[in-house]
């Protein structure tokens, strides 16, 4: 049976919702991102991939008007946060226990339903990995996994017509103390706001800036 996947759209429309995104820097305020949509984009989140499929993150959904203002300050003052339909908080484990992934292996059993011992060699590999070469960078490693599906939120969110913003200009130490990361085993990296621009968002007019293709792009 054949496992091809018909494209859902043209490559013409692909490049015309991502031709359509920029980092919204004025949200109107006034309008939400409908619920069931929402859900289509939280799912797009836990869809995304990551290292091993591990998913060493979690995703902080902040619709909390009093979280959020304050957030603002904390912020660099970015109006996105309060003004925006949903802010999420990228927060990448500081620390991958061999439990965390015995879990994982657990959840691929059940899934798949296959027995848990038939894994033990990929189980095995991901935990030599982990206490082996990744240790001594692991909070890198896990941010770059949140940074993925952060990557991959801004494309779906692009395709299903919502704007975003992504945030790194914040200070996640206080970010930690407001959110409650502190010990929790997590941290904050990166942030997202989404919704829909604000008509008097200027840089929604601007022409995108981007280098020419011949300069990003080597082919080998």
């Amino acid at each position: 049976m054949s496992t091809a996947h018909t494209p859902a759209i043209s490559p013409s429309q692909l490049i015309g919702a991502l031709e359509w995104r920029y980092a919204t820097k004025a949200f109107d305020s006034a309008r939400k991102i409908p619920g069931e949509l929402w859900m289509d984009l939280e799912r797009a989140l836990v869809l995304s991939p990551s290292s091993f499929g591990l998913q060493p993150y979690k995703f902080l959904i902040i619709t909390d008007s009093f979280v959020r203002e304050k957030l603002v300050p904390h912020s660099w003052g970015q109006k996105q946060v309060v003004d925006c339909s949903h802010y999420v908080v990228f927060a990448a484990r500081t620390q991958v226990p061999v439990e965390y992934v015995d879990q994982y292996v657990n959840r691929i059993a059940a899934v798949r339903k296959v027995d848990a011992g038939s894994l033990k060699g990929y189980r095995d590999m991901m935990v030599g990995s982990i206490q082996g070469p990744l240790s001594q960078k692991l909070d890198h490693w896990t941010a770059r996994q949140a940074y993925i599906a952060l990557g991959n939120l801004l494309t779906a969110a692009a395709l299903v017509g919502v704007d975003a913003c992504p945030m790194e200009g914040f200070a996640p130490d206080k970010y930690n103390e407001i959110l409650g990361l502190n010990n929790s085993g997590y941290q904050a990296v990166v942030a997202c706001a989404l919704g829909y621009r604000s008509a008097t968002d200027n840089y929604a007019r601007a022409p995108k800036v981007r280098l020419p293709q011949e300069i990003l792009i080597e082919r080998i």
